[in-house]
C-alpha cells in the first residue's frame, strides 16, 4: 500500500479546516491527503464565536455580529462598544458544509469513515489503525485530543470550561440583539468561576449559555435549573427550547508541542490551539491552520512548527492563580474590564496585543497571587 503523504485525523474544526486551506493551495495538488473520522455529517454541534475588525475570511457564514458586548459583575457593570471590532458567531453546519465543498472537488483528498484506535511513528512513516483498517502515510495531523496526557500530569493546572446552552424563542420580542453579553457574573458563584454568556441572534430568539471555569464538571440538573433560574430573573417567562448543546473544552498550559515529532503533528485542541485562559479556539485555529499550510510548504520536521510565546506564559500564571482561587474569578475578570480599554483586552486575548497593552492587562490586577505563582514556579523548576 502507498502511504498517503498527509494523513489527517478528525473532520472537526481544524482537521477540516486544514484539509480545506490545502485543497486551494496548488502546491498539494500531487500530495495524497486521507482524512478520518467517526462521522463526515457533524451539523451544528458547535456555535463559534471571534471577534475580529472588519470584513473577514468567514463573513459569509455569520449567523449574527454585534457592536457592543455587555460586561456584568459585582465589582463592574457595564455595555461596551468594541468598535472597529465586531462580536462574530457562526453555526458549524454552514462551515463545513463550505469546507466540504471545496475538498470535495479534489481527487487527491479521500475520507474514510471510521474509528481511530491507535497511531504510531517509525522510519519516518506514520501508521494509523482504526476499527477497520490500517493507513500508512509520511506525515499524520492529529486534531482528536486525548485527555490522559494532561490530566494525568501535575506540573501544568487543568480546568474545564464547561457549559449548556439553550436557543430560546420568545412569543414576544424582548432582547437587545445588538448586544452580545460576553460575561454576566451576576449569578451564584458556589465557590467557582461561574457567568452566563447571551447572544441575542433576534429580538426574539437568543442563546443562553451558563459556563464553569472549574475542574469539575456539574450534574446536567444543575447547568439547567441556572439557566431557567437565569431567564426567570430576566423576565424571560413565556418561551419555547429550540436547541440544546453542551459541551467542555480543556484549559490548561500543558506543553502539547512536546508531543509531536517529525512526522506528527497535533493541531487544533490536540496540539494546544484552544486559548488556555478563555477557551476560545476559532479564531486562532483559522490563523494557525494558514501558518500551518505555509509551514508544510517550505518544512519536512512537524516539530518544528509550534513555538511558545510569551502568551503561554501569560496564560501559565492566569490559570494558576484561577486554579487556586477558583471563586474569585469573577473579580479578576472585573478587574481588567475596569481598569482596560475593551479594545486591548480583546487584542490580548487574540494574541495580537504590543508590549504596552500587555502592561495594561497585567498591572490592572493584583499583583499578590500572581507573585504567589511565579515564586511557586521558580521552586518547581
Amino acid at each position: 500500500m502507498t502511504p498517503s503523504s498527509y494523513i489527517i485525523l478528525g473532520a472537526g474544526a481544524s482537521g477540516l479546516l486544514l484539509a480545506y486551506r490545502m485543497s486551494l493551495d496548488s502546491y498539494f495538488d500531487d500530495k495524497s491527503i486521507l482524512i478520518i473520522d467517526q462521522k463526515k455529517d457533524k451539523g451544528n454541534d458547535k456555535t463559534w464565536c471571534y471577534w475580529e475588525q472588519g470584513v473577514g475570511e468567514w463573513d459569509e457564514l455569520l449567523s449574527k455580529k454585534w457592536p457592543k458586548v455587555f460586561f456584568g459583575s459585582k465589582d463592574f457593570t457595564e455595555t461596551l462598544n468594541i468598535s472597529p471590532f465586531s462580536y462574530k458567531m457562526i453555526r458549524s453546519e454552514k462551515f463545513y458544509q463550505k469546507l466540504w465543498r471545496s475538498i470535495d472537488l479534489k481527487p487527491n483528498i479521500t475520507f474514510v469513515e471510521d474509528s481511530v484506535k491507535t497511531y504510531s511513528e517509525a522510519d519516518n512513516k506514520v501508521k494509523v489503525v482504526t476499527n477497520k483498517s490500517t493507513y500508512f502515510g509520511l506525515k499524520l495531523l492529529n486534531s482528536i485530543p486525548d485527555k490522559t496526557v494532561y490530566e494525568k500530569q501535575q506540573k501544568y493546572p487543568v480546568l474545564q470550561q464547561h457549559f449548556m446552552g439553550w436557543f430560546v424563542k420568545t412569543k414576544i420580542n424582548c432582547f437587545d440583539d445588538s448586544v452580545a453579553t460576553f460575561m454576566d457574573f451576576n449569578i451564584p458563584q458556589n465557590g467557582n468561576t461561574r457567568f452566563m454568556y447571551v447572544l441575542p441572534i433576534d429580538k426574539n430568539i437568543a442563546l443562553f449559555e451558563y459556563t464553569l471555569f472549574s475542574k469539575d464538571l456539574l450534574e446536567r440538573s444543575e447547568y439547567e435549573v441556572a439557566i431557567k433560574d437565569y431567564l426567570k430573573e430576566k423576565k424571560v417567562t413565556e418561551f419555547e427550547i429550540l436547541e440544546k448543546e453542551n459541551g467542555v473544552i480543556p484549559m490548561t498550559s500543558f506543553k502539547f508541542q512536546e508531543l509531536n515529532s517529525n512526522s506528527i503533528l497535533n493541531i487544533g485542541t490536540a496540539g494546544g490551539w484552544t486559548k488556555a485562559s478563555t477557551g476560545y479556539t476559532f479564531y486562532n485555529t483559522s490563523k494557525k491552520t494558514q501558518d500551518l499550510v505555509s509551514f508544510l510548504k517550505k518544512e519536512d520536521d512537524l516539530s518544528g512548527f509550534a513555538k511558545r510565546t510569551k502568551y503561554w506564559i501569560y496564560d501559565l500564571f492566569f490559570l494558576d492563580v484561577l486554579a487556586n482561587d477558583n471563586e474569585n474569578g469573577s473579580s479578576l475578570f472585573a478587574s481588567i474590564f475596569k481598569k482596560v480599554n475593551v479594545k486591548t483586552i480583546l487584542k490580548f486575548l487574540a494574541e495580537e496585543s504590543n508590549f504596552i497593552e500587555d502592561l495594561k492587562i497585567i498591572t490592572s490586577v493584583s499583583p499578590k497571587p500572581f507573585v504567589r505563582s511565579i515564586f511557586k514556579r521558580f521552586l518547581k523548576n
